[in-house]
């Protein structure tokens, strides 16, 4: 039977340098790009100081930028929504910072409340709209950047499920 243990063969792992990964300075995982919407989230000093509520139209500001991501944040007063659509090549996160929204897709609709997070790929087709009664805000991850975001007639939606 062999006695040597792992340390005494290999010597300690996290005494090996190349063995260890480097701390990523931006996210590269759906996980990472969920974390990042999260912490955003989390620290409202980042986003609620510059919210605006628009009656004519959705508002929109984009936060901050990354190696091959954005964000954006979003805010939606009652009845206003995005229409049919996805986000061509563009996956993302949705995380609800405020308020209540419907996200439609072809298999259905489901509530969105505070703290609520939705992950996507590219080509998922969805609808987003502020049913309610009090205004809403978001926070959405593009990766890569959003660079287009064709629009569906609902007659011809082939919306895939999301990730949850």
């Amino acid at each position: 039977m062999n006695s040597d243990s792992d340390l005494q063969i290999a010597g300690d792992i996290l005494e090996v340098p190349h063995l260890l990964q480097p701390a990523r300075e931006h996210p590269g995982t759906v996980a990472e790009f969920a974390g990042l919407a999260r912490s955003v989230a989390a620290d409202r000093s980042q986003w609620e100081h510059l919210v605006e509520y628009d009656a004519t139209s959705r508002w929109y500001h984009r936060l901050r930028t990354g190696p091959g991501y954005e964000v954006w944040l979003l805010s939606w007063v009652p009845g206003q929504g995005s229409g049919l659509h996805d986000h061509g090549p563009s996956s993302g996160v949705l995380t609800l910072l405020h308020g209540e929204l419907t996200e439609r897709t072809q298999g259905g609709a489901r509530t969105l409340r505070a703290g609520a997070q939705r992950v996507f790929g590219a080509g998922y087709v969805h609808e987003v709209v502020n049913d309610s009664l009090e205004p809403a805000v978001s926070l959405h991850v593009y990766f890569p950047g959003l660079t287009e975001m064709p629009f569906h007639s609902p007659a011809c939606s082939t919306a895939r499920p999301a990730a949850v």
